[in-house]
Parts: structure tokens; C-alpha cells; sequence
């Protein structure tokens, strides 16, 4: 059983970041994945557990996770997608 995090935030300072996040939601939703949504803006402790998994000090959301394991950010997603590879991307297959 999969279990995918997305790490985002609902305090929203610039219009690509709430645009790529609302993408990778809709991609999520159109496959009918089960997804966290787990909000950088209102832990300092998720946003450094972000951080230090994805081992990137200025790591951006969305930031995605199967599990424990890194999947990627927004780039590789959107890539992932652009291939129909979005199983793959997400460690699903």
C-alpha cells in the first residue's frame, strides 16, 4: 500500500508555487491516488523535516515522498508526467 506525502504550503508567496501545487494535486486526484498534504507553513518542524529529507536547505514545495522514500520535487514530477511516467516517478512500479 502506497503511502504518498505531499509536502506543500497554504501560505502562498508567489503564483508558480501555488500553480505547481495545485498541479501535482490535480495529477494526484486525476489518478486516484491517496495523498497527505503535510503544510510546511504552519511547522518550523515539518518545514525542517522537509528539509533534511530531501537533503536541500532552500528545497521549494511540492516536495513528494512514497512513504519514506523521495519521489521528487515539482521538476521531476512535471517531467514525470510529461512521459507518462507518473507510477514510476511516485515508486509505484
Amino acid at each position: 500500500m502506497s503511502s504518498i506525502k505531499v509536502y506543500y504550503t497554504s501560505v502562498l508567496g508567489s503564483r508558480e508555487v501555488q500553480q505547481r501545487q495545485e498541479e501535482v494535486i490535480q495529477i494526484l486526484d486525476t489518478y486516484k491516488m491517496k495523498y497527505e498534504l503535510l503544510d510546511i507553513s504552519t511547522s518550523l518542524k515539518v518545514l525542517e523535516e522537509m528539509k533534511r529529507k530531501v537533503s536541500t536547505p532552500n528545497a521549494l514545495p511540492p516536495q513528494i515522498f512514497n512513504g519514506q522514500e523521495y519521489c521528487g520535487d515539482f521538476e521531476m514530477f512535471h517531467e514525470a508526467k510529461e512521459n507518462k511516467e507518473i507510477l514510476k516517478f511516485l515508486k509505484m512500479e
